[in-house]
């Protein structure tokens, strides 16, 4: 009574004035987030000019909302990570779930066994205190079995999601050219790289966090509503139910934000580790200019930029974090006070008839922690809002790749810098992607009145139609720009068709080697037979000694003495020269022996005399060629030239004595 008394005393004397620094900075985070919330998505635009702005743009206006949208994105997504009932993933769902509902049983178990020991330990009952806390000693054991088992659990859900995830995505990705057309043809995501491995990662980890924050304060929310309706009687619980239900509601409405927040986070990220991948890649023509200082403007305006996002985040999160305490924590357990407090205060309440002072503690104590765990459960369902939203950024993401990738597999592009689907020509032609026919036939390549059309929509010439059968080499000309090797973007099926008839062979015995060629990560051999496999080789019939007769034939069979032999592994981009990176690649040549190569400037860098040995064993292996050069040397091994003037025109002619190569 002396602490009622107080209380009350203390109530009396509590004025207007006492609380207004506390409403009012209520009221001021208040502003604060809806101040933010109205210009969350207009507040980017100012800083620098990003390198893929308008990559960006479109990230920016992207939904990432909780709403129908992002349920129906989830279930697409789902249906990936768990295919089916009778799936390791089904069991792990299950698992968590039965091990989430073993704890909260362990938990209601802890209540009730420490409130016994604590009676016994106020009653003075040394005996009693020894029974119960022996049981509980005995049963340590199991509940550290179900924690554990749900650790493990969430932690292998999470693996498989990625690993399925990953699966999936990755065979879309690297289907066929769907890598190359993604980043060359269609300009939607900028940086697959980080969607393909840390947005997948952090998509699994929430989606699994989310499962595991939903699951257990649902089962606690209806377990402990249950054990204290039947001895407090329902109506006490159902207030704090309904406070926190309400609460939630309006707090989840508040967090919408966050979606769209996660979504540039995530696009300034991954321009942050592009620019920086940049620098990487050019360092040694960085380094010739002495770029430094240039790359680290580039490099910081970008990092500014992103910490400017996110310290815009921390305000927000702080901002709304600061409404999380008050409404899901503190003033949930003075709704939880009063909720228990309308039983105990109602003298005629039934179940409390007839008990003593010391049996209303221990139920006092029961009902309270049972009431802090229910409030403590619905604060998490709450707060789960805040993940949920998070979610969505993720998900937006993942589902955008997957939208991106099976439109890209289908042929269908989107480039920010056309605007309409088809390209028009003085008015008068028109050009749509898809719109040529491709006919597939051996030993002839045949231009049809196929135009030459970049995916921007440049038209580089008009029509072509030239013949070219097995045996009758070309060599092309022309200035840059002029369309050579848009010309062989058509022919590898790298670039859609905007019109006419190309019949070719099919993809496989066609071949193009780079003037910068490619080497592989393992071993030697495997840089000649690439992307052949060992085994590949093996079922072609031929042996380690057929490839030693392939590098005797680019003059580089000392190189086996220099490293090692077939099986060293090296990282051939830096151990090789540029002259031995072009004769392997020529050796590589021979391996495959296509009925048609494209030779894109891939002798500059050897001497003439092995050139002409080159392409000479071309000619014994019946291998017909599409030669970029302007060496007056590689005539001779040409019957035919194609020359493109940079201005819409070309000429295919026999070469002879009085050919201009140069078109002077």
């Amino acid at each position: 009574m002396a602490v009622l008394s107080k209380l009350q005393l203390l109530g009396q004397t509590l004025t207007l004035k006492q609380y207004a620094p506390g409403v009012l900075g209520l009221f001021a985070v208040f502003a604060i987030i809806k101040t933010y919330s109205k210009n969350i998505h207009s507040k980017s635009k100012r800083g620098a000019v990003s390198l893929h702005h308008k990559q960006e743009n479109r990230s920016k206006s992207a939904k990432a909302h909780v709403d129908g949208v992002f349920v129906r994105k989830l279930l697409r997504i789902l249906r990936i990570l768990v295919p089916g009932f009778f799936s390791m993933e089904t069991f792990y769902l299950l698992l968590i779930a039965v091990s989430l509902l073993c704890r909260t049983y362990a938990d209601v178990y802890q209540i009730i066994t420490s409130t016994k020991i604590e009676a016994a330990i106020i009653d003075r009952n040394p005996l009693l205190f020894a029974f119960e806390a022996f049981k509980y000693v005995l049963n340590l054991p199991a509940i550290s079995v179900v924690n554990t088992l749900l650790k493990f659990g969430l932690s292998e859900l999470k693996l498989r999601f990625r690993e399925r995830l990953s699966t999936h995505l990755y065979a879309q990705y690297l289907k066929g050219f769907t890598f190359y057309k993604m980043s060359n043809l269609d300009t939607r995501i900028q940086n697959a790289d980080q969607l393909l491995t840390q947005d997948v990662d952090r998509f699994c980890d929430g989606i699994v966090e989310l499962y595991s924050n939903l699951s257990k304060p649902i089962l606690d929310v209806f377990l402990y509503l249950f054990r204290m309706g039947s001895s407090l009687g329902f109506s006490s619980p159902a207030i704090l139910f309904s406070y926190l239900i309400i609460t939630g509601a309006c707090l989840t409405y508040m967090r919408r934000p966050i979606g769209r927040l996660t979504v540039e986070e995530q696009a300034l990220e991954g321009e942050y580790r592009y620019v920086n991948s940049r620098l990487i890649m050019n360092s040694e023509e960085i380094a010739f200019y002495q770029g430094n200082d240039r790359e680290r403007q580039t490099i910081m305006t970008t990092f500014n930029r992103l910490v400017q996002h996110l310290r815009k985040i921390i305000l927000f999160r702080f901002s709304i974090g600061f409404v999380d305490n008050i409404v899901a924590k503190y003033l949930a357990t003075v709704v939880g006070w009063y909720s228990i407090g309308t039983s105990f205060f109602d003298r005629n309440h039934t179940p409390f008839k007839g008990k003593t002072r010391n049996e209303l503690m221990q139920e006092y104590y029961n009902s309270g922690r049972m009431m802090y765990k229910m409030a403590e459960a619905l604060g998490r369902l709450a707060l789960a809002g805040r993940d949920l939203t998070r979610l969505s950024g993720f998900t937006t993401r993942v589902d955008t790749l997957i939208n991106v990738l099976e439109d890209v597999d289908t042929g269908k592009y989107e480039r920010t810098m056309v605007s309409d689907k088809e390209y028009m020509l003085d008015g008068e032609h028109v050009y749509r992607p898809g719109a040529g026919e491709l006919v597939i036939e051996d030993n002839v390549i045949r231009f049809e009145g196929v135009p030459l059309v970049t995916p921007n929509g440049d038209v580089l010439i008009d029509s072509l139609d030239f013949e070219v059968p097995s045996g009758r080499n070309v060599l092309v000309c022309g200035p840059n720009g002029c369309g050579k090797s848009s010309l062989f973007r058509v022919l590898g099926e790298l670039w859609p068709l905007f019109g006419g008839k190309l019949t070719k062979p099919a993809k496989g015995k066609l071949f193009y080697v780079p003037q910068r060629p490619y080497m592989t990560l393992g071993t030697l051999r495997d840089q000649v037979i690439y992307p052949d496999k060992p085994f590949d080789m093996i079922r072609k019939g031929l042996t380690d000694h057929d490839l030693e007769n392939m590098l005797d034939k680019v003059q580089l069979r000392h190189i086996l003495d220099r490293e090692g032999g077939w099986n060293s592994v090296q990282d051939w981009m830096d151990v090789l020269s540029g002259g031995e990176k072009q004769r392997i690649a020529m050796a590589r040549l021979f391996y495959h022996r296509p009925q048609f190569a494209i030779l894109d400037e891939c002798t500059s860098a050897v001497s003439v005399d092995v050139e002409g040995a080159m392409y000479r064993t071309c000619r014994e292996m019946n291998i017909t060629l599409f030669t970029v050069s302007h060496r007056k040397s590689l005539w001779v091994h040409h019957e035919y030239s194609l020359y493109m003037d940079g201005r819409g025109c070309y000429r295919f002619e026999k070469i002879d004595d009085d050919t201009d190569q140069f078109g002077s």
